[in-house]
């Protein structure tokens, strides 16, 4: 998926282990099969996950997992990845990883429609809502963090880009009417960063856990508005604005429409030939962006 990604396999994973975990050494080793794009990740044994970072960007993501996650584990009302150690580069692999907990549960699957769609999105919602509540004193600022204006000339040269994949005319009033809607003016709050498909997981129809923390930090709390998009058929995207109540006014939902589009626009254009699942994934969430009748 990336032109300097790293070399990454089972046998490398058990070497990796086994220098510098012995307790763990000769546990099974079995490649997760995910979409993901930023992390490789391997069970290891029947109760833990080693997840390794295919690029440089995402090693820097490492450190701010294993510091921050188990302050946050505690205050929140689904299970997140709790980290058990931190590996060291070595066997010619070039960056830190971690070994976390394994969590039950799978990923959602279009094609597999939940049974109760709305108990899903209250769920979601009651985890923006905790996460944003936590103290952010001394919490880094999210990956996604600057304002949406700041990502204006990019978004507009990606729609561009995508020619007709999309329509370029119902996106771009989309990302308009959200780069027009008044800007966050508040302190940043606790965001997750990244609430796509790939980064929850169901457990009896309902949300189990969170994974993926690389993009958390403290930003517009409207970033993580994106599961609406992302998670949400229209139905329930209604009962997961509601359930957030007056903290998803007007202007918060019209910024995290842009935030779901520019993240979409952008991973369908690099992801399109590399990675079906998630171009999949971004077409459909600009298509729900430019349903009749959302905004």
């Amino acid at each position: 998926m990336h032109a300097d990604e790293a070399d990454i396999d089972e046998g490398l994973v058990r070497r990796l282990v086994g220098g510098q975990f012995p307790a763990w050494a000769g546990l099974p080793v079995e490649r997760v099969a995910s979409a993901g794009t930023s992390n490789a990740m391997y069970r290891l044994g029947a109760d833990m996950v080693v997840r390794l970072p295919r690029v440089a960007g995402a090693a820097e993501d490492v450190e701010r997992e294993q510091v921050w996650l188990p302050r946050l584990a505690p205050v929140l009302p689904v299970a997140v990845p709790v980290p058990l150690g931190k590996g060291l580069p070595g066997e010619g692999y070039p960056y830190a990883w971690s070994v976390f907990r394994w969590l039950d549960g799978t990923t959602p699957d279009p094609a597999r429609p939940l049974a109760e769609p709305s108990l899903f999105a209250k769920d979601v919602a009651e985890f923006v809502a905790a996460l944003r509540e936590v103290d952010p004193a001394g919490a880094p600022a999210a990956y996604r963090g600057d304002p949406l204006a700041g990502r204006d000339a990019h978004t507009r040269e990606v729609i561009a880009g995508l020619g007709g994949l999309v329509d370029g005319r119902a996106v771009t009033a989309v990302w308009e009417a959200a780069v027009r809607a008044p800007a966050w003016e508040g302190p940043g709050v606790w965001v997750h960063g990244d609430l796509q498909p790939g980064n929850v997981l169901v457990d009896g129809g309902r949300l189990g856990a969170v994974i993926d923390f690389g993009c958390m930090g403290t930003a517009d709390p409207a970033v993580d508005l994106i599961a609406a998009w992302y998670l949400m058929d229209a139905e329930a995207r209604d009962v997961f604005r509601a359930a957030l109540g007056p903290a998803a006014d007007d202007a918060m939902w019209a910024r995290g429409r842009g935030w779901a589009l520019t993240i979409a626009a952008t991973e369908l254009a690099y992801y399109q030939e590399t990675n079906p699942v998630m171009a999949s994934t971004a077409r459909r969430v600009i298509g729900r962006l430019t349903e009749p009748g959302d905004a």
